[in-house]
């Protein structure tokens, strides 16, 4: 018998079943090519219990490796750190180890993840230190953090050298998972309809308003700021942003879903900000609501209810059917009470706020929503960002639209008369007018269009020589609005797969350019517009060169769409399976590209439309196709073993009596990016 015969039949590589044999008492030289018949059938009935032996000694060599390596770390201090939550991916990238090695480990210990699935830090935590890595709780970036403590710091010196405090209006923030009711809650209160107006009922933009409702215990009318931030998860990053300018936050969850990921997301966040906050179960007239249900799994989050001995005020509504909104504000008057110290603005010094959303409008330019925090900005005032002029207030109007002359603490007012459109979360300053340097406007257009620069989205969390490697589609993305573009570059920063990947090669803000085209037919892109089309120059040119345009209003459906094209990418996974082997008896009929022929099954079976390798004296001489297979008269699917049959062989090798057809068939798997 030929060894690579016998390998297949053991299924292992010849060279390593060469390798084995000595060792269990068959004399096989590491050169053979053949091996007896006799000895070929020793070793098949010996096979299951070297096999075992085998997987034995495996598992106790992977065991020892990895109490090694263990050891070795431990010796060297080697460290990893995690965050609140991490994929398993992450987890095995981090530790440098198979993916499939980290799954086991979780299957070990009880828990049952795929590659894409987040696990805590404290799992993480337990696995990392049984590898050996000494684990700490991963912190925020330091650049990130140092951008922050400035931005921070400069309200934070406003407040300080405030001295004519005066309370103002509380700025809430309202937060939760996709689809449980925040933008329906914000239409309650300030009696407007966004949800009818907004693709997919889901708020694309961060807007800010205010409402006024009578103090249950003054009677006095006061008035709240509410900041509305996106649900999608594309928008944890602006999401984080609303709660550090927020002095109280609504976590809206549904009654009948539940705590969802982007739930505990904003639980971090406010956490994090330490920020006062107030729980509102939303759709409790829905017939599978379970408000229990809820307050259980957010007590496994520390937020636990007030009428459970906890601290965090609970209540229970529903915005569709307008159900204890009133018992709300009421909730967020009370908090505002409870920390009226921390509420206090001084109206006289020069303004001071945050940029909550900014985006170019066609027709006026780059307008801004600027959240006013201390002092008062007037019409006609300069727009101090970064120690930068970004030009003068030309006009401002409130979040009904209508004109105002000036803006004081806790008012969100929407500006006209920026040159370039600022990002969102920068802060306006005021007090360093005389300081500030005149900004150049072109620079600055060319660093926020990327003309001069390429953004590339890894899909892995370090480059490596693979990267290159990498299938990749390349875009060029417009948005309407820069908080929209953050987001977008954001989500899909988070694809990652060792073979695919997207390639910012253009963005920017407003409608698509001339430019944007000439780009995407340069690096072989397509074009992608969130909320925006092409100019009238831009779509003759589009035309011309034949170059797609994909237009999106909800963030989530241009995420699916480039998923989709990424796995477009992904070649096929061939899957080969083995059915069995055909001896030739005789030959009845042979014709230019097909032999009719007669044999004896011998292996597993033999199939209609399967792959037939023509093996002659151990070695191969051709394929075919199998069309036919008969026994007898009959006409079968399939032929079992022992059995004699005809079969229609189908290719350019001429079959001999005593050839071998070794039968297959091959399966094209549509690969995707979870795979």
């Amino acid at each position: 018998m030929n060894v690579t015969q016998l390998a297949r039949r053991l299924r292992i590589h010849p060279k390593e079943l060469l390798q084995i044999l000595p060792e269990y008492g068959f004399d096989v030289g590491m050169k053979a090519v053949k091996i007896d018949n006799k000895v070929a059938q020793q070793i098949m009935r010996a096979w299951p219990k070297i096999k075992k032996d085998i997987e034995r000694k495996r598992r106790k060599e992977a065991e020892e490796k990895k109490l090694k390596e263990r050891a070795m770390r431990q010796e060297s201090g080697a460290g990893v750190s995690f965050p609140e939550f991490i994929s398993v991916r992450d987890f095995a990238e981090k530790l440098e180890i198979p993916v499939s090695q980290a799954i086991t480990e979780l299957m070990k210990n009880g828990i049952l993840a795929n590659q894409n699935q987040d696990i805590d830090f404290d799992t993480a935590a337990v696995l990392a230190e049984e590898l050996g890595f000494a684990v700490e709780k991963e912190q925020e970036k330091a650049v990130d953090l140092e951008e922050e403590m400035k931005k921070s710091e400069v309200l934070e010196t406003a407040l300080e050298q405030s001295r004519d405090t005066v309370s103002r209006p509380p700025v809430v923030v309202v937060m939760g998972h996709v689809d449980h009711g925040k933008t329906s809650l914000l239409d309650t209160i300030r009696k407007t309809d966004i949800t009818s107006t907004e693709s997919g009922g889901i708020t694309q933009h961060i807007g800010a308003y205010q409402t006024i409702w009578k103090d249950p215990k003054t009677k006095k009318e006061r008035a709240l700021t509410f900041i509305d931030t996106p649900g999608h998860e594309a928008f944890t990053v602006m999401r984080s942003r609303g709660a550090k300018v927020a002095d109280i936050a609504i976590i809206v969850v549904a009654a009948d879903d539940g705590v969802k990921p982007q739930t505990k997301e904003v639980i971090q966040i406010v956490k994090a900000a330490k920020i006062p906050h107030v729980v509102a179960i939303n759709k409790i007239d829905k017939a599978s609501a379970d408000v229990k249900r809820v307050m259980t799994e957010l007590s496994q989050f520390d937020i636990v209810a007030e009428e459970w001995g906890g601290d965090v005020p609970t209540v229970q509504i529903s915005a569709k059917q307008k159900l204890h909104i009133d018992k709300l504000l009421d909730v967020l008057l009370l908090v505002t009470d409870m920390q009226e110290d921390a509420i206090q603005a001084d109206p006289t010094i020069p303004a001071v706020g945050t940029i909550i959303e900014s985006h170019v409008d066609k027709n006026i330019g780059p307008v801004s929503t600027i959240l006013v925090q201390a002092g008062t900005l007037k019409k006609g005032d300069a727009l101090v960002v970064n120690n930068e002029v970004y030009g003068k207030v030309r006009a401002m109007k409130d979040y009904n639209g209508k004109g105002i002359q000036e803006a004081g603490p806790s008012t969100p007012a929407q500006i006209i008369g920026f040159k370039v459109v600022p990002e969102v979360g920068d802060v306006l300053d005021l007090r360093t007018q005389d300081s500030a340097k005149k900004i150049d406007v072109k620079q600055k257009k060319t660093e926020q269009t990327g003309a001069q620069r390429q953004y590339v989205v890894q899909t892995a969390q370090h480059e490596t020589e693979d990267d290159a490697k990498k299938k990749t589609l390349n875009i060029v993305l417009r948005a309407d609005v820069l908080g929209s573009l953050e987001a977008i570059i954001g989500s899909l920063d988070k694809i990652q797969h060792a073979s695919v990947g997207v390639k910012i090669i253009g963005k920017g803000l407003g409608n698509l350019t001339e430019e944007d085209v000439q780009k995407a037919d340069a690096g072989n892109g397509v074009l992608i517009g969130f909320n925006v089309k092409p100019s009238i120059s831009a779509e003759e040119i589009l035309r011309e060169k034949n170059i797609q345009f994909h237009k999106f209003s909800i963030i989530y459906d241009l995420i699916d769409w480039i998923n989709q094209e990424l796995e477009k990418l992904l070649e096929y996974e061939i899957i080969r399976t083995d059915h069995g082997k055909l001896t030739i008896k005789a030959i009845f009929r042979t014709e230019k590209k097909s032999m009719i022929v007669g044999g004896l099954v011998k292996d597993g079976k033999i199939v209609k439309d399967g792959i037939a390798r023509i093996m002659r004296d151990g070695e191969e001489v051709g394929l075919g196709k199998i069309t036919h297979c008969q026994v007898g008269q009959e006409k079968r699917k399939e032929v079992p073993s022992g059995t004699e049959c005809g079969i229609t062989f189908e290719g350019k090798t001429k079959i001999e009596v005593g050839d071998i057809l070794e039968v297959y068939t091959e399966e094209k798997k549509v690969r995707t990016l979870s795979d």
